[in-house]
């Protein structure tokens, strides 16, 4: 089983708007992408982040199913159309269980 979390900044001035867009795309993405076994997202709510406001928290049954979920259409849609547009920062972190 593999972990892929993925925490997003957004540019100043961003409309909330724009960022539930993404939240609502990227949870549609389990139903568009084989070998995801879990998938959420959501807002930080302790203020902690370090101006890293919200998640994704992607559970992938292997490697394999990680490597093909980043290029996957579904995948490349949201992250060109959605969230390039208005990122800051992304930061990544995987690791196996």
């Amino acid at each position: 089983m593999v972990e892929h979390i993925v925490l997003f900044k957004w540019k100043e001035g961003t409309p909330a708007s724009a960022i539930d867009g993404v939240m609502t795309a990227l949870r549609a993405l389990q139903k568009d992408i084989e070998g995801i076994v879990s998938l959420s997202a959501g807002k930080d709510f302790s203020g902690r982040g370090q101006g890293y406001t919200h998640c994704l928290h992607v559970q992938f049954e292997s490697r394999a199913a990680l490597d093909a979920y980043g290029p996957h259409p579904s995948h490349q849609t949201v992250v060109q159309n959605l969230i390039n547009p208005i990122r800051d920062a992304v930061l990544a972190f995987d690791y196996e269980i």
